[in-house]
């Protein structure tokens, strides 16, 4: 599918973070970012607000590690980008920890080109930690760096934040999303509806408000498969034909009733 020119400015821009982060050019990779723009990584950790904070990010999970971007697909709409990905981290002790992910890009144009105005990194923090202590003595010796920078870095108040992503929908709430996806991909608005808060936003495709039945009618069967559950959002890898998507499906706090699904969705995937 050809892409019109905003699309693959759009692109472009996503594209220096990762090509920033393998240089380690921590000056290109916090200049990726508008003035007062958020990093939300992992999603449901206390967010990193404006350049400073944004730039101690960079200092605890960029510059002492190697990170590789694994790229399945890019989907464009309005002026987000969304990857579907694996990220390959290798620690500085030797310690390498790949993670499943869907990173929505939120972008703004400025005098200085396209920029990134919130980043938004879905990935299960339990996971990650699992497969990180998993690595044996290596592992256990990453941890303990990365909890002495986070300290050092953002303070114990910022620390506290980041293990604030460890709370949120988890499998509870990819059961209700793996539910709803059924109903979908059946045609039973019956069962959707139930899932759905009364006030539920539905956008299918993002960016669009559509109806129960106009989700229906563009979902029918659907298949899944990666799940991540990051704070209060599910977010799924999608296949509806020959398209491929990733749904974001939003709960309300404390609640199992489903607040918001987002559909991208793309006729080509669009490679790295």
């Amino acid at each position: 599918m050809s892409l019109d020119r905003t699309a693959q400015d759009l692109l472009a821009a996503v594209r220096e973070s990762p090509r920033a982060v393998a240089a380690h050019d921590k000056a290109a990779w916090v200049g990726l970012f508008a003035e007062n723009a958020e990093v939300h990584d992992p999603y449901g950790s206390r967010a990193h607000i404006g350049a400073e904070a944004i730039s101690r990010f960079y200092n605890v999970f960029i510059a002492p590690n190697a990170i590789d971007f694994h790229v399945d697909r890019d989907l464009v709409a309005g002026h987000t980008v969304v990857r579907d990905l694996l990220i390959e981290t290798t620690m500085s002790t030797g310690a390498t920890v790949s993670v499943p992910m869907h990173l929505r890009y939120d972008l703004v144009a400025t005098d200085s080109g396209w920029r990134i105005a919130r980043l938004a990194a879905h990935w299960e923090l339990g996971v990650m930690i699992t497969r990180l202590l998993r690595t044996g003595t290596s592992g256990l010796r990453a941890g303990a760096k990365l909890g002495a920078q986070l300290v050092a870095e953002l303070g114990v108040h910022g620390a506290m934040g980041m293990m604030g992503a460890l709370s949120g929908v988890g499998g509870a709430g990819k059961r209700v999303v793996h539910k709803l996806f059924e109903a979908a991909a059946a045609g039973d608005s019956t069962g959707v509806h139930a899932l759905l808060d009364a006030s539920a936003v539905v956008e299918s495709p993002a960016g669009s408000p559509s109806s129960v039945a106009e989700f229906l009618d563009r979902t029918r069967e659907m298949e899944w498969d990666k799940m991540i559950a990051a704070g209060r959002t599910v977010s799924v890898s999608i296949r509806v034909g020959a398209s491929y998507g990733v749904a974001f499906v939003d709960f309300a706090r404390g609640r199992s009733r489903v607040t918001a699904v987002r559909v991208f969705l793309d006729g080509d995937p669009v490679g790295d």
